[in-house]
């Protein structure tokens, strides 16, 4: 898996328009900070009480089991950033932490595009489309694998899952 990886990291950041692509990748990536999803969780409550009680308590589960599990994973697992690599691959920002696998952003990413789907289905696409910008902007970043994008896919989408069944 590693190896399949790296050569899909080495391939995409050997492209003449990585760095530019990184400048683009990184506004996507911030999106996939917490304080937008707060912001959006209060936007919703606010303009639809209903419905959006029950997606914030939902959120809320979620995302209480998205943290700690990718933090556990993280620590476990402690797969080595793309640029901690022996390949030193180039990353384009100083991730938070040390490991990679999976992806914290791309999980949160998919915690909220799942729970939209589910609640808002209008959105779905487009909450989808979002998650998957997020996920590939970390990989433009040189901040993680392909592989620490779809766990953290995996990750994200199951605990909105199980979120969705608390309310």
């Amino acid at each position: 898996m590693t190896a399949a990886d790296t050569r899909a990291m080495c391939w995409l950041l050997a492209q003449p328009r990585a760095a530019s692509r990184a400048r683009m990748a990184r506004a996507i990536s911030r999106f996939g900070d917490g304080p937008f999803y707060a912001a959006l969780v209060a936007m919703l409550w606010l303009v639809d009480p209903e419905d959006g009680t029950r997606f914030a308590l939902a959120a809320a589960v979620a995302y209480g089991l998205e943290v700690p599990a990718f933090m556990v994973l993280k620590n476990l697992i402690k797969r080595p950033r793309p640029a901690d690599s022996e390949m030193a691959l180039c990353a384009f920002i100083k991730p938070a932490g040390r490991f990679s696998f999976p992806s914290g952003h791309t999980a949160a990413a998919f915690v909220m595009a799942t729970l939209l789907g589910i609640f808002y289905p209008v959105v779905a696409t487009l909450a989808l489309a979002f998650a998957l910008l997020v996920g590939l902007s970390r990989v433009l970043l040189g901040v993680h694998y392909p592989s620490d994008i779809a766990a953290g896919a995996l990750l994200g989408t199951s605990c909105a899952m199980i979120g969705s069944l608390f309310v």
